[in-house]
């Protein structure tokens, strides 16, 4: 036997609310798996055509973010 049919095996001597459980288990570990190609790196997308950012513009933007923050005076 192999790993596939072990697991039919015993999923048919489950009452039927448990096989639902087992189902709802595989589809989660199916979907946490997820594949490759959907992710895409932060890398990937500052590479895309025609962004420029510079370091410049990342301080600007941390500035603009931070700058309303609470601080406490030491």
């Amino acid at each position: 036997m192999n790993l596939e049919q072990d697991v039919l095996t015993v999923l048919r001597n489950l009452p039927p609310e448990k096989q639902r459980e087992v189902l709802d288990f595989a589809e989660f570990l199916k979907s946490k798996a997820g594949s490759p190609s959907q992710r895409r790196s932060l890398m990937g997308l500052c590479a895309a055509p025609g962004l420029s950012v510079t370091a410049e513009d990342i301080d600007e933007a941390r500035r603009e973010m931070w700058g309303n923050f609470p601080r406490e005076d030491i």
